[in-house]
């Protein structure tokens, strides 16, 4: 930053504009940083009823604030430059905001690994997943009204409405009454991988912990196996493939 630079008002359009972006990051990051201490407080259950609250409160103030100084308009909550958009360029920015948690999250990786190394980046995508995966499969609740206990039926439906499948080609096989089995097609980090002659990425830990953990917020009797995910061998037609089984009571 240049020396003549005292406070905002020096800055140059340009600068000014980077202001505003850091900003916005930063109210990002304290957002997570009270989600994550009110679970350390509470509970990650406690937490998410808390946050449903906070997050209500939340966007109506910043969306209408933001509103009022870009001049742009709201209906019914929603901006209406997203209600007015064509419903191809609509699924593109939903396609593309999938893109960009992916790369979110490889980015994180890479930075811990070459701050780090391999071991300390796993263990933190790892630890991320226990927390990253109940939360989507909350979210994914709440945004289509799922009961509790949603069953095999909201499985498969939350499933369709993870950031993944925007990203991945899957597949849910109904096998029996009482379980299905989801199959990762195609996985755009594991078929990069492939196209750079290298061997697929050891994803395992993390599935376990992710799958798991996703149907058991979706249905507290929804029990995950693994069937085969990376460095286990597995077929052309899928990366990894996890059966869900609906316990009996």
């Amino acid at each position: 930053m240049r020396k003549e630079v005292e406070k905002p008002e020096d800055l140059n359009q340009e600068e000014l504009s980077l202001m505003a972006l850091d900003m916005l990051h930063r109210v990002i990051v304290h957002y997570v940083m009270w989600f994550r201490k009110v679970e350390h407080q509470f509970g990650m259950k406690e937490a998410l009823k808390i946050m449903k609250k906070a997050k209500t409160n939340s966007y109506g103030i910043q969306m209408e604030r933001l509103a009022k100084t870009l001049g742009f308009t709201m209906v019914n909550g929603i901006p209406k430059a997203l209600l007015d958009m064509p419903r191809e360029k609509l699924i593109n920015l939903i396609n593309s905001i999938g893109i960009n948690w992916l790369a979110n999250d490889g980015v994180w990786f890479q930075a811990v690994e070459s701050t780090r190394d391999m071991f300390d980046a796993k263990r933190c995508n790892d630890t991320c997943w226990t927390r990253f995966s109940p939360f989507e499969a909350w979210s994914i609740k709440e945004f289509l009204s799922l009961p509790d206990y949603a069953g095999l039926d909201g499985l498969r439906k939350a499933l369709r409405f993870r950031m993944y499948a925007r990203v991945n080609v899957q597949s849910i096989i109904d096998e029996s009454p009482t379980s299905v089995v989801f199959q990762m097609n195609d996985c755009r980090v594991q078929s990069a991988r492939k196209r750079r002659g290298l061997e697929d990425y050891p994803c395992k830990s993390a599935g376990l912990v992710e799958y798991r953990m996703f149907g058991e917020a979706i249905d507290p009797r929804i029990l995950t196996e693994c069937i085969g995910c990376p460095p286990d061998t597995h077929p052309d037609e899928w990366h990894c493939a996890w059966r869900f089984t609906l316990k009996e009571d």
